[in-house]
């Protein structure tokens, strides 16, 4: 199961540096003018997590296996994309195939870095990013609304189901606010329907605030504006040097964690971000655990054991009996599956448990 961050954010504000130091390669070409980024670039990295450490001890594994997140390094957005302004009609096009948006937002100082605004206000750029892509939904919303009422009127059931969320988005929408705020709540039928209109603001949002070194500890005055912005959205912030992180990517463990401690930081930003991106989905993990392997699988919270075995193979879900949990901190206190049994700690859970974070579960299945 895949989940997409798209990384979005004006020209020149450090979307590529960062992608790159994130995914510890050179696919995206970060350079100093706009659009360098034409086709989005997307890699897949690793949900740090030291619970896979304790667990692959405890069992004597001989691999590791993290579950992962993609990002996706869209092209630059400017002022007039719902228009098709600039790369807008592809940039919203590859938003949409998106999980969530990372918004990186320039809160550095640098005169040898051109701003397409020219000058540096990030909470200014937000509301750029932001208004394009309300532009974008309301005129989709308002030209597909129209045949939906119609439909309604002649009772029409899909239409009669749909056009209350249709209603409520564009309302939102009309009054200059994003649809995700519909999110918060929501029923799942709600938001089947929701996800459905496939509408850009509907995406959860990450603030990445990306400042100079110096500031990489402390953030700046920049950052205390975007935090303040985000707070009132129920948004998340994460501060991070793209220049620190690109610098950290080329370190061994050893020099990186030097470089770190020098820099005044326990750990990578990018770690920050990725568990952030984690949490923004609303993701858990469960692991598996045996000789061969510790392996990590991630699933929205809230899944149920059949749908959660079906993430390593449909075949699972297929034919699922029940599934033996043992919580995290059980395993690795009692040293694992035998202990845990016989400290009554291994759990038989059927077809309605609902997953937790840290499970360890092992799944028995009909072929």
């Amino acid at each position: 199961m895949g989940f997409k961050c798209g990384i979005v954010g004006l020209p020149n504000v450090g979307k590529s540096t960062l992608f790159n130091a994130l995914t510890k390669t050179a696919a995206a070409q970060a350079a100093n003018y706009p659009f360098c980024t034409i086709e989005p670039n997307t890699g897949e990295v690793a949900v740090p997590d030291p619970r896979m450490k304790a667990i692959a001890a405890v069992a004597k594994s001989q691999n590791i296996i993290p579950t992962r997140i993609s990002f996706v390094d869209i092209a630059g957005l400017v002022r007039g994309a719902s228009k098709g302004e600039g790369l807008g009609n592809q940039f919203l096009a590859n938003i949409r195939e998106v999980d969530a948006i990372v918004h990186v937002l320039r809160c550095f100082e640098d005169d040898d870095i051109t701003h397409v605004e020219g000058r540096i206000d990030p909470v200014s750029d937000a509301e750029t990013v932001e208004t394009e892509l309300m532009l974008a939904d309301l005129e989709s919303l308002e030209r597909r609304i129209v045949q939906i009422r119609k439909r309604a009127t002649g009772k029409d059931k899909e239409a009669l189901t749909i056009l209350p969320m249709m209603e409520k988005a564009l309302e939102l929408l009309q009054n200059g606010k994003p649809v995700r705020l519909l999110l918060k709540g929501i029923s799942a039928e709600d938001l089947a329907i929701l996800q459905g209109l496939n509408l850009l603001t509907s995406h959860p949002v990450l603030y990445v605030c990306n400042v100079a070194e110096s500031d990489a500890a402390t953030g700046n005055d920049h950052t205390r504006a975007v935090e303040k912005m985000a707070k009132e959205q129920g948004a998340e912030t994460v501060i991070i040097s793209a220049a620190i992180e690109a610098e950290v990517a080329q370190l061994s463990d050893e020099e990186a964690k030097e470089y770190l401690d020098a820099m005044g930081l326990e750990e990578p930003g990018l770690d920050r971000l990725i568990r952030a991106g984690y949490r923004l989905l609303d993701l858990i993990t469960y692991f598996t655990a045996g000789p061969k392997e510790t392996r990590a699988w991630t699933i929205p919270r809230g899944t149920k054991a059949p749908q959660a075995a079906g993430v390593i193979h449909t075949d699972f879900e297929r034919g699922f009996i029940r599934a033996q949990t043992i919580a995290y901190n059980d395993y690795v206190t009692l040293g694992g599956e035998v202990a845990a049994k016989e400290a009554g700690k291994a759990r038989d859970e059927g077809k309605e448990y609902v997953v937790q974070d840290g499970d360890v579960m092992l799944f028995r299945f009909n072929t």
